[in-house]
């Protein structure tokens, strides 16, 4: 199966894609109803809480002496 990502510019192309799928020849599948934001909503209620500022710090410090370690 081939995924393609694909703007319509004009309503008849649309009515066409509907026809290919009432046919079973594609299938539709409405991506634009904000994924991102669902995900990160998803992800974020996971967590009991948000971390502060100092902790942010802390994970950014230790990622950059882990990276100039590689590097050094």
């Amino acid at each position: 199966m081939n995924s393609m990502r694909i703007d319509i510019l004009d309503p008849k192309a649309k009515r066409l894609l509907k026809d290919l799928a009432d046919l079973n020849l594609i299938a539709i599948r409405d991506t634009s109803k904000n994924g991102f934001a669902s995900v990160l909503k998803k992800l974020r209620s996971k967590t009991i809480s948000a971390p502060t500022l100092e902790e942010i710090t802390h994970e950014v410090e230790l990622v950059r002496s882990k990276r100039h370690a590689k590097q050094g």
